[in-house]
């Protein structure tokens, strides 16, 4: 579903290696025939070209319409539609700009605060956060990973309701992190790649246990739980929020995922976006009523 630049990329690329073994054949081989169908590959080829460019520079302007067009009707669908709410944004992993721009401005759109941003650190430093948990059912953290997904459930609800175990591992359990959590009705989660290493290593096992068990404590509040990542993003993690039964947003750098973010934080359920694994492009119209935790 959807345009990407990158099939139009691979179009231009696969001319030019066609061209590429026209010319060599040509020139290896020699003789009338191959000389003349070299001259007819090559003239093929450049009209090939030619309307790809052309069917790029229509494709851009239809975009930029889409865009503009967006830009302008977004704005009365959205607001007020989740005013006086409080939501926070999670990476796991990271959490780029073409991720964080476009859900903090259609919150502020839609009446809603951004009361928190935070990127949890992968892999987890299990002894740096069991340094912080002397004297509490954590303090061996990092002596046993069995303890990881208890830590992790209790870390993610107390980033919605709030709780002293977060806050005592903030600065450790997030690589970046700003705002107050705690008191929230949502929170919006990005799932970067995962750290580098065998899929079994303890970099990648530690990554994953943590950010699901931290997304199941989040769950288990109540809070609305929406997944997020941009159009070019590879790999997709659409499956990971699925895995999880988390509403997701395959292109919130687009007009249309961000207004399929305010109807999914209101209670609409499903993969939305143009992505191949999306349900539906947009959500239905979800009235205030319908939404989540208050």
């Amino acid at each position: 579903m959807g345009y990407s630049s990158r099939y139009h990329i691979a179009s231009l690329t696969a001319v030019f290696i066609a061209l590429a073994i026209g010319i060599l054949i040509g020139s290896e081989v020699g003789g009338d025939v191959l000389n003349s169908t070299r001259e007819n590959l090559e003239s093929s080829l450049t009209e090939d070209l030619d309307r790809t460019r052309t069917q790029n520079e229509e494709l851009r302007r239809e975009l930029g319409w889409a865009r503009e067009l967006g830009g302008v009707t977004i704005a009365p669908l959205v607001a007020d539609r989740l005013a006086g709410r409080r939501y926070a944004l999670i990476g796991f992993g990271t959490l780029p700009d073409r991720v964080s721009d476009p859900v903090e401005g259609i919150l502020e759109e839609a009446g809603a605060t951004l009361a928190g941003v935070g990127v949890v650190r992968e892999p987890p430093s299990l002894e740096s956060l069991a340094g912080e948990l002397e004297g509490t059912r954590f303090s061996d953290l990092g002596a046993t990973r069995g303890r990881l997904p208890e830590y992790g459930l209790t870390v993610g609800r107390q980033i919605v309701l709030g709780g002293t175990v977060f806050e005592r591992t903030r600065p450790e359990l997030m690589a970046s992190s700003s705002g107050e959590f705690g008191s929230l009705n949502g929170v919006i989660l990005y799932r970067g790649p995962l750290p580098e290493g065998k899929p079994d290593g303890p970099a990648r096992r530690g990554s994953r246990v943590l950010s699901s068990s931290m997304t199941a404590g989040m769950a288990s509040t109540g809070a609305d739980l929406v997944g997020v990542e941009a159009l070019d993003d590879r790999p997709s993690f659409v499956p990971f929020f699925e895995s999880r039964r988390t509403t997701s947003v395959d292109s919130i750098d687009l007009e249309s995922g961000q207004l399929a973010l305010v109807y999914a934080l209101l209670g609409a359920q499903g993969k939305f976006g143009v992505k191949e694994s999306a349900d539906s492009f947009l959500p239905r119209p979800v009235g205030t009523s319908a939404a989540g935790s208050g």
